[in-house]
């Protein structure tokens, strides 16, 4: 298993998820790379009860084309407003308001970050990283899952 630097991005802990060979590796990745921004990405995307506030699909944005990591933002700061995106989050804002602030999301978030943000809004990161629901929940066993509506 590659090291991963000390604070990876989401997406760094999901690819080394994705390149773990076998079912333990994948738990033990998780494990040690554990966050509250990693949770709440797995979580959005495999708790059932949780809804997109957002259309399916697609979303028109244009992804950070700054080089460095320093000028993007990272889900690892911005994982607290997810909340705004799932129905039930924030009753506070209306549809055209939260889809604008998802784009600006994802447009600060470094490319890799968006994606995994769009993939989990659809749920579909088990499509693109070989990271499964039975694998999540025995990597996080005190995560309590459904009745989140």
């Amino acid at each position: 298993m590659a090291k991963l630097p000390p604070k990876p991005l989401v997406s760094e802990v999901l690819t080394a998820v994705n390149n773990a060979k076998t079912k333990q590796k994948k738990i033990e990745v998780l494990q040690e790379y554990d966050s509250k921004a990693v949770r709440s990405i797995l979580i959005w995307n495999f708790d059932e009860s949780l809804k997109s506030a957002l259309p399916d699909g697609d979303v028109p944005y244009e992804p950070n084309p700054s080089p460095t990591l320093e000028s993007q933002s990272k889900l690892a700061s911005e994982y607290r407003t997810l909340y705004n995106f799932i129905e039930g989050g924030n009753y506070e804002i209306n549809n055209t308001r939260r889809e604008v602030l998802f784009i600006q999301l994802l447009e600060a978030l470094h490319p890799d970050e968006a994606e995994i943000v769009c993939l989990a809004k659809d749920k579909k990161l088990g499509k693109r990283y070989k990271c499964s629901f039975p694998v999540v929940k025995e990597a996080y066993p005190d995560i309590v899952w459904g009745n989140r509506n």
